[in-house]
């Protein structure tokens, strides 16, 4: 009986040692993981020396770091990357991952933009998350009916079926698309319509546009994109921008905060604060104040606290399912398809489904596309389709 009563002791000992200790490094495990979110701003500014600025200011709660702006310091010289070369250097010297933007990699115009993608790859290595090419071509499409400008390329269009290979197989088979594939290099965008088929074009991760100050709306943008993303197993983020066209631009620190916590708790892999030089240049940081720099540290320091961690933890459970090659704006019940229709009848109905199950699921709703290429029928507790009664139940 004594040494059943010394084993239980020991034992009772040695639990109260390395419950500590196993508590201890499933909490660094919850940090590890809130790493792997990217966090950071875009610049879009004229110079090294404002890019070098930025960097320094907020390098100390960020890890991602968009250069906009290829032409630095080519007022009167010659663009040929240099410049963009020494930033990104900065930026990675000082522990940033960096994402650049083209509007097209140009085989032509800049010839050295392919070479400097290529040897980019290898200069950086992981800390070169992808290249951001081209902007919001879904956007484009809704608003002009063309993701390209280019109406001639839909003007043989007769319904939404054609509308959306054209789309996808035109955007996707660009030169831009097709180097990034060849070099193994992600691709990014950001967009505010038409997420499902800007990945079907070979977009391996999209921004979700948060614009002005409606929430409802932002979280719609976020189950388009999410949605889209989780059911073509790609990545998927948001970008906080314009809150107005005129001073301050942007939304003020509390609600900024608010945005990037949305953002978060919906499971958003990367999350980027929109930034652009004013004009005149008053601030040398661009748009963005004191204000807006201290909810960014805050929210860095919220997501790597051990006591809030709160990634993913609004994660869709529900799907929204929408026809087949629908290229509905989802804007407004009278938003266009394709932007080569008005809305049809079918438009007030799935706008009026959405907001229903959005009021009742918010960040837990994904809206997705009756695709056969992608089976999703076990990724959801509740499916919804377009044309299902259930949608008007209360429940």
């Amino acid at each position: 009986m004594k040494k059943l009563w010394i084993i239980l002791i020991v034992a009772f000992l040695i639990s109260f040692i390395l419950l500590p200790v196993a508590y201890v490094e499933n909490q660094s495990k919850g940090v590890s993981q809130n790493n792997e979110v990217y966090f950071g701003v875009t610049f879009g500014g004229n110079t090294t020396n404002q890019a070098k600025l930025l960097i320094n200011k907020v390098k100390g709660y960020t890890n991602l770091f968009i250069i906009d702006s290829w032409t630095l310091d080519t007022i009167n010289e010659t663009v040929n990357g240099t410049s963009l070369t020494e930033v990104c250097d900065y930026a990675v010297s000082q522990g940033l991952n960096i994402i650049v933007y083209f509007a097209y990699i140009s085989h032509i115009i800049y010839p050295w933009q392919i070479l400097w993608v290529e040897d980019a790859k290898e200069r950086w290595g992981s800390k070169l998350l992808g290249i951001y090419f081209f902007d919001e071509p879904g956007g484009k499409q809704i608003n002009i009916g063309a993701w390209n400008n280019d109406s001639a390329l839909f003007a043989n269009v007769t319904n939404y079926d054609e509308a959306a290979n054209t789309y996808v197989e035109s955007l996707g088979s660009v030169q831009s698309m097709q180097d990034l594939k060849t070099l193994d290099i992600t691709a990014f965008t950001s967009d505010y319509a038409l997420y499902w088929f800007d990945y079907l074009a070979g977009y391996n991760c999209i921004f979700a546009q948060l614009v002005g100050t409606n929430e409802t709306t932002k979280i719609l943008q976020i189950d388009l994109c999410r949605g889209a993303a989780d059911v073509q197993n790609k990545q998927w983020g948001t970008i906080i921008t314009w809150s107005s066209k005129s001073p301050p631009y942007l939304e003020n620190g509390t609600e900024l905060l608010q945005d990037m916590l949305l953002s978060y708790r919906a499971g958003a892999k990367y999350i980027v604060v929109f930034n652009y030089p004013t004009y005149p240049e008053t601030n040398p940081y661009g748009i963005l104040s004191q204000d807006q720099f201290t909810a960014m540290e805050t929210f860095w320091n919220q997501i790597h606290s051990t006591q809030k961690n709160t990634f993913g933890t609004e994660n869709a459970k529900v799907a929204l399912v929408l026809p087949e090659d629908y290229g509905y704006g989802m804007r407004s019940p009278t938003d266009r398809i394709w932007g080569l229709w008005s809305a049809d009848s079918l438009s007030p109905i799935i706008w009026n489904d959405a907001n229903q199950l959005l009021k009742t699921y918010g960040l837990r709703l994904d809206i997705i596309y009756n695709d056969t290429h992608f089976n999703f029928s076990e990724k959801y507790s509740k499916i919804y389709y377009w044309n299902s009664s259930e949608i008007n139940l209360s429940s």
